[in-house]
This record gives C-alpha cells, sequence and structure tokens, in this order.
C-alpha cells in the first residue's frame, strides 16, 4: 500500500513523493522491472546489478560514540562517529530522500518471539527492498497492524556522503546510531550491508540477556539432533547445512538462548558462483524460481543465467526465502546443539578436512577465527584467497569485545556438553597455481560421519603443531587426504608451513590472553610451544 509517508516523520523524513509499505514480493517484482533496476531470467528470478559494490565495505562503516557505547564497543575493531557527525549525515540524507519515492518494509529479526527485534527497513529501490522481504522475517497480521520498530534502516545507495562534512572515509557510509536506533546506508548498491547492519544490532543487543549472537548455519536431524556451522563467507556454511537428509533451520545468523538455536532471518543469501545443480542441488533451484533475487549473476539477452561467469564479481548472489529451501524449518527454531562445528578455508594446505576440538580448543578456535577470505566479499579483495583471523568468525559485525561472545559460547558448550569440531573446506597440498579446494563430497562425507556418530568410532591421532585429535580412518573417504601432510611430497615443506601458520595463530592470540581461562591458555601454549 502507499500513501503512508506521513507516518514515516517521526524517522526525520519529510515530503517523499510517496511512500509504498509492504509492498508483496510479486509487486516489488514487477516495480524492479517498470523502474529498468533489473531484468527477467529463465524460470523466474529477478537479477540485478550492484555497481562498482559487489561486496561489503567494512572500511565504510561506523558506530556512534557516545555515552551509551562508549564503554562497551569494541574500539580496535569498529570505527567510531561522533553524534554530531551522525545527525549532520541523517539530516542531508533525509534532503536527499525530500521528493523520491521510497519503500517500506516493517519486519522481524529473530525468529524467537522472546528475542525478536521490530526493524524498519526504507529504501530507495524497489529491488532493495524484495531484497529485505526476503532476508528479514515477515510479522504476523496483528503484529503488523500496530507495528512498533525498535530499529530503523535506512538504505539509499545515490547519495553520497562528504568525509569532511559526515565524519566518514569515503562517499560510501554505512553508520549506526545504538542511542538514536537507526542506521544509515549509503553510497552502496550492495543489498548485504541492510542485512548485516542488522546482524550487527542484534550482536550488540543480545548477549546483555545471555543469548549468544552468531555467524553460523543449523541444521537439524530427524532425532532433533542440532548442528550448527561457523563460518566466514566462502567456507561453505550455506552449502553444508543445506542438506537434504537435515532440516534446514537458517543459513548464516542465529542467536542460542535458554529455549534453543533460533535463526535471525527468514531467508537465504547464498554464493552461487559456479554452483552445480550436481553438489548443490537445493540451492541451484532456487536460481530458476520467481521471487529470488540474483545479484550480479551474468544474463544474456534472452535471459539464460551463466553461473559460471565472474565477470562482474566472484560475489555472486542469491537471495530467497528460506522456504524455497524443500526442508526448511517453518518454525526458525530449534532445540540446543549436539555438535559444534567450526569452518574455515586454509590457504596453507595444512589444516586436516576434520578435526575433534576439546571446549577449551573449541574457544581458542573460535576466538582466532582463521579462514581464508575468498574472492568478491570485500571490497578490494584479488583473486586469490587471503589467509586472515576474523575472531568469532564474523569480526566484521561484532561491536562487543570478543571475550564477551567466546565466554557466553563457553558456558554453552560447558552446560549443553556439546561435542565440537574444525573442518578444513579450504585446500590441501603445497600452494600452487592449480591446486583445488577440498572435495565438497568428502565435506559431506565427513560431516555425515559426525551427525550419524559413526566418527566418534573412529581411531584417532593427535596432531604435534595444533594439538587437536584426527582421525586416522572414515568409512567412505580416502585416508590419505585425513593428514594433509601426506598431499605435500616434500614433508620438510610441509613442516616449514604448518610452524608457519602455528606462528600466526600464536600471535595473533595474544591480544586475548587476558580474557581467557586457564583451559584456554593451555590450548594457546601448546600451539605457542610448536611454533617455537
Amino acid at each position: 500500500m502507499s500513501g503512508n509517508a506521513g507516518a514515516l516523520e517521526r524517522h526525520g523524513f519529510r515530503e517523499p513523493k510517496v511512500a509504498y509499505w509492504n509492498l508483496s514480493a510479486s509487486t516489488l517484482y514487477e516495480m524492479s522491472l517498470q523502474r529498468g533496476e533489473g531484468r527477467r531470467a529463465e524460470g523466474g528470478p529477478l537479477v540485478v546489478l550492484t555497481g562498482q559494490h559487489t561486496g561489503r565495505s567494512p572500511n565504510d562503516k561506523f558506530i556512534v560514540k557516545d555515552e551509551a557505547t562508549a564503554p562497551h564497543i569494541w574500539w580496535d575493531n569498529n570505527k567510531a562517529m561522533a553524534p554530531e557527525a551522525f545527525a549532520t549525515l541523517h539530516a542531508d540524507m533525509m534532503d536527499y530522500a525530500k521528493g523520491k519515492e521510497l519503500f517500506v518494509q516493517d519486519l522481524v529479526g529473530g525468529a524467537d518471539p522472546a528475542h525478536r527485534l521490530p526493524v524498519r527497513v526504507v529504501t530507495e529501490l524497489a529491488w532493495h527492498s524484495l531484497f529485505i522481504r526476503n532476508l528479514l522475517i515477515q510479522p504476523d497480521s496483528a503484529m503488523q497492524a500496530n507495528f512498533d520498530p525498535a530499529f530503523i534502516v535506512v538504505a539509499l545507495p545515490g547519495f553520497k556522503a562528504d568525509p569532511a562534512r559526515h565524519g566518514c572515509k569515503t562517499s560510501t557510509v554505512i553508520a549506526i546510531d545504538f542511542s538514536r536506533k537507526m542506521v544509515l546506508i549509503g553510497g552502496s548498491t550492495y543489498a548485504g550491508e541492510m542485512k548485516k547492519s542488522v546482524f550487527t544490532i542484534l550482536n550488540y543487543l543480545l548477549p546483555p540477556e545471555r543469548v549468544m549472537p552468531m555467524h553460523c548455519s543449523a541444521n537439524v536431524g530427524e532425532k532433533g539432533d542440532v548442528a550448527i556451522f561457523f563460518g566466514l563467507s566462502g567456507t561453505g556454511k550455506t552449502t553444508l547445512s543445506a542438506d537434504s537428509s537435515r532440516t534446514l533451520v537458517g543459513d548464516d545468523e542465529h542467536g542460542w538462548g535458554k529455549n534453543g538455536v533460533f535463526n535471525f532471518e527468514g531467508g537465504c543469501y547464498a554464493k552461487v558462483i559456479r554452483l552445480s545443480r550436481e553438489a548443490e542441488p537445493e540451492i541451484y533451484a532456487t536460481t530458476e524460481r520467481f521471487g529470488t533475487l540474483l545479484e550480479n549473476v551474468v544474463c544474456d539477452e534472452a535471459g539464460k543465467l551463466d553461473l559460471d561467469d565472474d565477470r562482474y564479481t566472484e560475489n555472486t548472489r542469491a537471495a530467497y526465502p528460506i522456504h524455497y529451501i524443500p526442508h526448511a524449518s517453518e518454525s526458525g527454531c530449534a532445540a540446543h546443539p549436539a555438535n559444534v562445528i567450526m569452518l574455515t578455508a586454509d590457504a596453507f594446505g595444512v589444516l586436516p578436512p576434520i578435526a575433534k576440538l576439546t571446549p577449551s580448543q573449541a574457544m581458542y578456535h573460535f576466538l582466532s577465527g582463521f579462514t581464508s577470505k575468498v574472492a568478491g566479499t570485500e571490497r578490494g579483495l584479488g583473486k586469490e584467497p587471503e589467509p586472515t583471523f576474523s575472531t568469532c568468525f564474523g569480526a566484521p559485525f561484532m561491536p562487543r569485545h570478543p571475550s564477551v561472545y567466546g565466554n557466553l559460547l563457553r558456558d554453552l558448550i560447558d552446560k549443553h556438553d556439546c561435542d565440537c569440531w574444525l573442518v578444513n573446506t579450504g585446500w590441501t597440498g603445497p600452494v600452487t597455481a592449480d591446486r583445488k579446494r577440498m572435495p565438497i563430497k568428502v565435506t559431506r562425507a565427513l560431516l555425515t560421519a559426525v551427525l550419524n556418530g559413526s566418527l566418534a568410532e573412529s581411531k584417532w591421532r593427535s596432531d604435534p603443531m595444533f594439538g587437536f585429535r584426527i582421525p586416522v580412518a572414515v568409512a567412505g573417504v580416502d585416508s590419505a587426504i585425513l593428514d594433509p601432510r601426506n598431499n605435500w611430497a616434500d614433508k620438510a615443506a610441509y613442516d616449514a608451513q604448518a610452524k608457519k601458520l602455528a606462528c600466526m595463530f600464536r600471535d595473533n592470540f595474544k591480544q586475548y590472553l587476558p580474557y581467557v581461562d586457564e583451559r584456554v591458555l593451555k590450548a594457546a601454549d601448546q600451539i605457542a610451544k610448536a611454533a617455537e
């Protein structure tokens, strides 16, 4: 519906041309086409291009520093913006929006009614409104009729920030004010900024409620056993959780509280570059459906998609409602996890495809957050994987100090006696131009063995460098691949590479030593000594 422009005045908007409220997916789809924002592809998905921003812009993200936030934000990781700069930015963005068509969606972040966040999202692009409608949770009719937003997200990509005037770095800005309960996004058409802003908000609000916000996917087996998969973009969170034998809770963002695990979202945002119909049939099928939004996917004049073409970016994406996955949870809620899986993409070729972690080792690897960023997920990344440590497997979205999240997770793992695993979906063998990533069939076979309990019956060996346990043999998996050293003809070169990685772990973890307990210190000390 339209004509509710006056209701936006409380947020500072003045005289928009028209405000369209809570339009349906089909209406937003048609308006996107009419406005020239996208194209229809075979099967019905809407294909859009995001221009120069084909991934997030973490260097352009800010949090307002005021009396309320100053003591609680991890300022070593988050850039501060003065309240006065945010006020100027807000006023200028409101001036920009004057006389424009706006699209409004009233939505919810958080499937657990005890912890849901009502969010109003205002955009200048119809397809942005479709994106966020796909990704967040639609409230029931009673809630929508009396919707009272706890936060507002404003996305105006046509607005260009002025660093001197707005206290930012470039013409792109993502600014969060927890006191005004508002997010302002300007200068970027990449829709993922909206979804990750909501995630950042929940990451700030939930820990005081003893709820652990997690950058993870989650699924449930037939017996009700829950698994969560931590990991950064490109490590396989979405792919590995979309298992036809298990119910999908969600693919990217969850909370873990006293009632169990719950999805923050109502949709999925899957990478689709070189997506395989055979290896990932459920996700592939969404690229052929009306209502799916495809970002930066190549589409010819006849509407035929080419998922292998990366001419715009490696970070091609599909945004679709979670019910497009046939075995998705209707409630978005599940019990407490039995297995906690940490996904990493090791570009050094050192880590095994799977390792069993003690709870203290799990805390060490959670706080370390080692992986390799893959091309396209952030501005400035090249073609080759870039090794990095992203604490809590999501540092760009963590406003509080990592110890807050680490201690919460430690307590939950202890309380619910979870099994913990490190799974390498990256590379194996020496660094060469033609080496390949870990076969997805191998990773799936190993995870199946974890989730059905058969891996517990395996024989194990202890890794001399990292201390975790590695299975010697797993049914259906070539035993040679289980020991990464076997994949190096030059064993001395492997040992040197492993020591190099251990040194990186040691040096990175020094910043967390004052915040961890004796058990985690012991795990850290083992790797530090191995690195000497």
